[in-house]
């Protein structure tokens, strides 16, 4: 389909929707994002990797009606050893719900930084601001807001590990796909994933994949954003296709959109640190999904 049709069809059906709540804190998760930075690198089998994962653990058994360790392993190939890895996961009116959405992102970063010009600084691994901080610092405070949810909505915070590991895709959106084959028995309706949303100049357009895959989910969730007057960080415009964690949960039945910005030139690079983000490109995304949450019906996408 054409970007025009999409656009028209955004248009057509552009209904008016509930102010946006602005109590989410930009600061508090900003917060999260530098102490996840302070760790260092979040690669699996590392020191930093494991306190990264314990933070986020004992947050999400602070927010949520139920939280768990989600452990799984990979061998990796560059080296032959087992890394172990864990998903968290938090639960909010999960069991009393009539509909489900699972909002996830990853925590863990990039192993090597494979984007550097210069080929002795590619074997290092990425501080991973952005690409892995930006999105969980986004749900770290989210979770604050969602308990006054209507009650017929549940939650779950899914915060992946082994997205980045590679170096190639066989070996990446490791603890996404081990989620989408092992779901809760009772399931997911939707998702919605967050990668790279730090970005200090943050425009998230739509995702192709998501599109062609999600399509009702993708023009509600886009539709909104426009009726609460945040069409400039959402534009009504396609960027390029994008190879996430959104794919495999799209295989294993969860209609799920990728928000992205990959206009990102510290992408896989030593220079994704703090500075290149930003509070209030965390805030637009997080009031944005307060915003779609607190609807008296945000699952049913027009």
């Amino acid at each position: 389909m054409a970007f025009t049709t999409i656009a028209l069809a955004l248009a057509l059906s552009f209904q008016t929707a509930a102010p946006t709540d602005n109590s989410f804190d930009q600061k508090a998760s900003w917060a999260w994002l530098t102490k996840q930075c302070d760790f260092g690198p979040r690669v699996p089998n590392t020191a930093p990797h494991v306190k990264c994962r314990d933070l986020i653990f004992e947050e999400v058994k602070k927010r949520c009606d139920t939280a768990e360790l989600q452990p799984f392993t990979h061998k990796w190939s560059q080296d032959g050893s087992t890394r172990k890895m864990w998903n968290v996961i938090g639960y909010q009116n999960w069991d009393t719900a009539t509909t489900r959405v699972v909002l996830l992102t990853h925590w863990d970063t990039r192993p090597s930084a494979d984007q550097e010009s210069d080929e002795a600084n590619r074997k290092k691994p990425i501080p991973g601001a952005n690409d892995g901080a930006s999105g969980t610092a986004v749900l770290l405070e989210l979770m604050r807001h969602t308990k006054s949810v209507p009650k017929s909505l549940g939650i779950c915070y899914l915060f992946v590990d082994g997205e980045d590991l590679g170096p190639g895709l066989d070996e990446m959106f490791l603890g996404a796909d081990y989620f989408a084959k092992h779901q809760p028995a009772k399931k997911p309706q939707y998702g919605i994933l967050l990668d790279m949303i730090g970005d200090a100049d943050l425009e998230i357009p739509i995702e192709p994949n998501s599109y062609h895959k999600a399509e009702k989910l993708t023009l509600g969730l886009y539709r909104h954003a426009k009726s609460i007057g945040m069409e400039k960080t959402f534009p009504m415009k396609l960027q390029g296709e994008i190879l996430d964690d959104h794919l495999t949960m799209n295989e294993h039945g969860i209609p799920t959109v990728d928000f992205i910005d990959f206009s990102y030139d510290p992408w896989h690079t030593l220079s994704d640190t703090p500075d290149k983000c930003s509070a209030q490109s965390l805030g637009k995304v997080g009031k944005f999904l307060q915003s779609w949450l607190n609807q008296e019906e945000p699952w049913k996408i027009k």
